[in-house]
């Protein structure tokens, strides 16, 4: 069965992700008078801005991965397969192309029309806006297969074509007409692009040559060739130094000087793979080139000689990393490890932010030398790596392994390069084994060492400061078989070791010695430590995940359900939760302190690595064959998730990996009903009938009730204010020679202000309540009634219950009944002794006269007697335990 609702963690966003094979676009914005830069990763399109290379939009996601990218001043096109798209703003979807039967593979905006044409040699004019075929143009394969589209500037309603077969053809789009075709130099032609000057065009061939053209006269200009194989893109500077550079599958670029019709310099290296797209910023020396290599870069020529140098760039993996792990504490940072050979820093909060340390290397400077394609010093890629934030200012703070290598590699993140050591045993320093090789490592907490295990078995201690070998474990070994990993505690207490042999090793990290040894039921294919809690993760070779308590060094939980090799494991940061991935494309999420799975899913290709932030808001994970570093949001920080061990039949769901940017169709919480899991308990007023429950009131309502008399005494001004009086706008005088003004007359007041309220009150609310209780025996009403006034209203409610407030002597008893049933009902139990407290007070004289009124109060007085000694007797106990427990030395 599959569960109803999302599970614990949501798809976020994808890291690393910058460029791929499609050739990049171009773009000038009249109203910022900004140039932006579009790019096809996978299936949506990247608008970066070419100021700072920063991202400023991303596209909705197609259905498939995009095959084909332009824009013109208002839209860009992407399409896949044999479907065309227009998308506005660099974000929505606004217009869609469909006619082709085959894969689309060139575009061209021309004016309010768009030309596509696919592999079957069928050429489109779509109308932008009617989404209409306006042409459509077949070809045949075998004498014109068309390979590259330009429209040449200023040729109104022409467009230019080149084929497989070398020859080209200049055709009027709006008659129909095929105007002219160039005879072509013998080769395919792979790109054309327009010079700065009108009429003239440039063509790449495939045999490597570079034909600048003109179109007009059918002239040759000039002619060109590279040595590197077909040249893959080709664009003109024209910021007033006549230039034109020229790409190649080996990542190499040509620059040509068109004055002097000479090459003028390379720049080798510019991409690890074929440069696929190539554009001059018009009017300035910026060189914007994107290849599959993921990497986006933009050069600048402001030095001589005339080569350019990198001014911004964006790079991921040009192969899929192989492990990742969060670094530091903050949750900011993830170090990936590559198949390409460099170790990066990914940055969760923004691109400007990421690092790369570069490629492994035994000699640096011979590196250097030799380049990028002749490198024979280059360290195979990066198996396995331990990171530590503790000294990384002083030395080098990670340490790593490399694929079937012996020395193990420090790297120094703040100075972003390889560091200063290379670990490996003194019997190995002279001369490389060949089939010995490091298989795991890890770093202190403090920083300060290095732990390495070996393929032979043997475990060594490096000092990460001065690289210095500080001993082993074991007489000659530690383990008979191969290390399958190494963890070191929090406090450098114990080393903890893993053979292939099926057996784990616990020795003192600082005297070497073996302190325990324990047999596994399976040989372990990996482990894991969580240092804050003690708790060791072991995947075994059986596809079962064992946890170990490293205090009472005993198997605690034992889980199985994978049905492939285990990649890699993580920790929650509290250690409740195990994290595992396998090969059968699952990510487990395990419960540890319950011992269940409360999660599952599925992904298209299976993870690699795994690692969890340190804040606990992020699982990222690594795929097979994915550039991509992918960020699962943990929901239970910030929406209601069953954390309910999942059913036995449970069926995990397939979900889509992560966009670039945060998912739109993420937010369904409102939408989707919640399932009877997911239900919010909610607790009931009582939880039982024999149970003392408390009313949720604050203190506030009750707690002062006695003591009113006393608060307003305390709060009661010492004199009353007085209002003056207002004098008339005349003074009277009295009537003689001499003015005298008349003195204020007394107001003698000698009515009393003492009302009798048991004539003149009406009866309240409160009071008719408890007349009706009085038949119907229901009390809830005049309780509910007094629950939502404050302590002085009670106080006057209370005070009109009796004759001379207003009202009765069976108002009374309604009143003593409805604290009867408080108390039988054991509900309210606070309220109804204040309520109780202050109507004897108010009163007792009354209630001594009366023999009905002590009848029940005598009633009342059992039952206060019966709960009292039930509830003190339980008190008495609970204060026993709790003094034993402080007191006795356990």
């Amino acid at each position: 069965m599959a569960r109803e609702g999302a599970g614990l963690f949501a798809a976020f966003r994808v890291l690393g992700r910058f460029s791929g094979h499609v050739p990049h676009v171009l773009r000038y914005h009249g109203r910022h008078r900004e140039f932006y830069l579009a790019v096809a990763i996978g299936r949506s399109v990247h608008t970066y801005n070419v100021k700072k290379l920063g991202i400023v939009a991303v596209s909705n996601n197609l259905p498939q991965d995009i095959t084909c990218l332009a824009a013109d001043r208002m839209l860009i096109f992407a399409s896949y397969d044999n479907i065309l798209h227009a998308f506005a703003r660099n974000k929505e979807l606004v217009h869609t192309y469909e006619g082709h039967k085959a894969k689309i593979h060139l575009l061209q905006p021309f004016g309010d029309h768009v030309i596509s044409v696919d592999v079957d040699n069928v050429l489109i004019v779509w109308n932008i806006q009617s989404e209409e075929e306006y042409l459509q143009i077949d070809f045949d394969k075998a004498t014109f297969a068309v390979s590259a589209l330009l429209h040449p500037s200023t040729y109104l309603n022409k467009i230019l074509l080149g084929s497989e077969q070398g020859t080209l053809q200049l055709w009027n789009i709006r008659s129909n007409k095929l105007l002219y075709s160039f005879p072509g130099w013998g080769s395919a032609v792979t790109t054309l692009e327009q010079a700065p000057a009108v009429d003239v065009v440039a063509v790449g061939l495939v045999s490597g040559h570079i034909i600048v053209h003109n179109i007009k006269f059918d002239e040759t200009l000039m002619k060109f060739q590279q040595d590197w194989g077909p040249i893959t893109a080709i664009s003109f500077r024209t910021d007033g130094h006549p230039v034109m550079a020229a790409g190649s599958p080996v990542g190499h670029i040509a620059l040509w000087d068109l004055e002097e019709k000479k090459l003028m310099c390379q720049m080798q290296d510019a991409h690890s793979t074929a440069i696929a797209g190539m554009t001059f910023v018009p009017g300035e020396p910026l060189l914007i080139t994107n290849g599959a290599d993921n990497a986006l870069r933009v050069w600048i020529f402001d030095g001589p000689g005339g080569t350019g140098r990198v001014l911004r760039s964006r790079m991921g993996h040009s192969a899929p990393p192989t492990k990742i792990r969060y670094h530091g504490q903050n949750g900011e940072q993830i170090l990936s490890a590559g198949q390409d050979g460099t170790l990066q820093s990914f940055s969760t909060v923004h691109e400007k932010f990421n690092k790369s340390l570069g490629r492994g290397s035994i000699n640096k400077k011979k590196s250097k030398k030799k380049g990028l394609k002749l490198d024979t010093m280059a360290l195979p890629p990066i198996t396995a790596f331990a990171s530590e934030v503790a000294h990384q200012s002083d030395w080098d703070g990670i340490v790593a392994c490399h694929q079937g290598y012996i020395t193990c590699t420090t790297w120094n993140y703040q100075k972003t390069s390889m560091g200063a050591h290379k670990l490996r045993p003194e019997e190995f320093s002279k001369h490389k084994p060949i089939d010995i090789y490091a298989t795991a490592v890890d770093i202190t907490s403090c920083g300060n060492f290095a732990v390495i295990g070996m393929s032979t078995g043997q475990v060594d201690v490096y000092n990460m400061q001065s690289g210095i070998h500080r001993g082993h474990y074991g007489k000659e070994t530690a383990h008979e078989g191969a290390i399958r990993g190494v963890a070191v505690d929090g406090l450098n207490q114990l080393v903890i070791t893993a053979g292939s042999e099926g057996l784990i090793k616990f020795w003192k990290f600082k005297m070497k010695d073996l302190v325990y040894s324990t047999e596994l039921s399976s040989s372990p294919s990996g482990i894991l430590l969580h240092r804050d809690s003690g708790i060791l993760g072991i995947a075994f070779d059986d596809f079962t995940i064992g946890v170990l308590d490293i205090e009472t060094r005993k198997i605690v939980r034992t889980f199985s359900g994978h049905h492939g090799r285990i990649n890699d494991m993580t920790f929650s940061p509290d250690g409740r939760w195990l994290i595992t991935s396998s090969m059968d494309c699952s990510i487990k999420t395990w419960d540890l302190p319950s011992g269940c799975l409360i999660d599952c899913f599925l992904v298209d290709s299976a993870a690699v690595s795994l690692t969890m932030s340190p804040t606990g808001d992020f699982l990222a994970s690594a795929h097979v064959d994915d550039l991509g570093i992918y960020l699962w949001s943990n929901r239970s920080l910030y929406s209601l998730v069953s954390l309910r061990p999942l059913p036995a039949d449970y069926e995990p769901s397939l979900v889509t990996l992560p966009s670039t940017c945060p998912m739109q169709d993420m937010d369904v919480s409102g939408d989707e009903e919640p399932c009877d899991e997911m239900i919010e308990y909610v607790s009931p007023e009582q939880l039982g009938e024999q149970l003392v429950t408390l009313s949720l009131l604050p203190e506030s309502r009750w707690k002062n009730l006695l003591n009113l008399d006393i608060i307003k005494k305390k709060n009661k001004p010492r004199e009353p204010p007085k209002v003056p009086k207002s004098a008339p706008f005349f003074i009277p005088t009295l009537p003689g020679l001499i003015p005298r003004y008349i003195p204020p007359e007394e107001e003698n007041d000698t009515q009393s202000k003492v009302v009798n309220l048991g004539i003149l009150a009406q009866k309240s609310d409160f009071c008719i309540h408890l007349e009706e209780a009085l038949s119907t025996n229901e009390y809830k009403a005049p309780l509910d009634l007094l629950k939502s006034l404050g302590p002085s209203n009670i106080e006057v409610e209370l005070r009109g219950l009796s004759p001379e407030g207003g009202g009765s002597m069976e108002v009374m008893l309604s009143f003593l009944r409805m604290i009867g049933m408080m108390l039988s009902k054991k509900h309210n139990f606070e309220l109804a002794q204040a309520y109780l407290a202050l109507f004897l007070k108010l009163h007792l004289k009354i209630l001594s006269s009366e023999p009905k009124l002590l009848e029940e109060i005598s009633k009342l007085s059992m039952q206060l007697e019966e709960t009292w000694v039930h509830l003190r007797a339980l008190f008495n106990q609970s204060l026993c335990v709790l003094t034993y427990m402080k007191s006795a030395l356990l």
